[in-house]
């Protein structure tokens, strides 16, 4: 027997755990600036209500960044024991690079701490750069990242590091990309396929900011108004394989800098986004 996959369409809950023994899998697209913890608290709150087992373990396979959407996959109960199993699927993600500017954090959680030419940067050449990623390949992971460091997540060792430096100095910039070199091991990744969806010259594309129940502590930064080019990238990819990393190195390839302004994970091993439910949805069926 399997675990229960949860779908917009499925039939009403039992209130007995026990009729589900092997779990409970709940596809979830998550929110822009929520952290994946804040979804596992407010789907486990309405399990456990749902349920009426105050010990009920509910987890997820594969954190998602604040600034991403996109699958997540709440697992409940017994299925808690298939998340890394489920998180070592290949992925697949829509990603918004911008082009002709860094941050340190390579996306919009951090202002730009660089400027770099970019006038050279077309469709044309951006096609051309990105079979060159295809492939099996070492990543360095961003130093704002969950990665462990002695039992440490680099992102805390990367705040201390951005609060003692200038927050525009190139140097310091440069300081930041050396640490995560010298703190974080190569992991090996695999990027099967890519593709080039969309790109524009002056790209003005809005940040979104506002959204219900996002968490305060994430900040983004609106980079818009400067007019840089942009790319849309469909990527497919091994676990472990941090999109914001891909889109530092397809600026250097390019001869300039680049950070993410988007990311949705379309896919997540079977799971697609379109058969994912809204953090509303999945509540309301455990409210049934």
């Amino acid at each position: 027997m399997e675990a229960l996959i949860l779908r917009p369409d499925s039939s009403p809950l039992s209130r007995n755990i026990e009729d589900y023994p092997e779990g409970i899998i709940i596809p979830i697209d998550k929110p822009y600036r929520w952290t994946s913890a804040d979804v596992i608290r407010k789907v486990k709150f309405a399990a456990i209500r749902h349920f009426g087992k105050k010990n009920l373990k509910v987890g997820h396979a594969g954190t998602l960044d604040p600034l991403a959407t996109g699958v997540l996959l709440v697992c409940i109960g017994k299925a808690t024991k298939l998340a890394e199993t489920l998180q070592s699927h290949d992925k697949e993600y829509v990603a918004g690079i911008t082009f002709g500017a860094t941050t340190p954090s390579y996306d919009l959680e951090k202002e730009i701490d660089r400027f770099f030419p970019h006038e050279h940067i077309t469709a044309e050449a951006v096609a051309e750069a990105l079979p060159e990623f295809i492939g099996e390949q070492d990543q360095i992971a961003p130093l704002f990242s969950a990665k462990s460091v002695d039992g440490v997540r680099a992102y805390e060792l990367a705040r201390k590091l951005y609060r003692t430096m200038g927050r525009s100095d190139s140097d310091d910039a440069a300081d930041i990309d050396a640490a995560a070199k010298d703190l974080l091991r190569v992991s090996r990744i695999n990027i099967s396929e890519l593709e080039l969806i969309e790109f524009c010259h002056d790209s003005h594309a809005a940040v979104e900011t506002e959204n219900q129940g996002a968490s305060s502590r994430i900040n983004v930064t609106d980079n818009s108004a400067l007019g840089l080019p942009r790319a849309v990238v469909r990527m497919a990819c091994s676990k472990g394989t941090y999109v914001r990393a891909f889109a530092r190195d397809l600026g250097e390839a390019l001869g300039s800098g680049a950070h993410l302004d988007s990311l949705q994970r379309s896919r997540s091993g079977i799971f697609h986004v379109e058969d994912a439910l809204t953090v509303e949805q999945a509540i309301e069926c455990l409210k049934q």
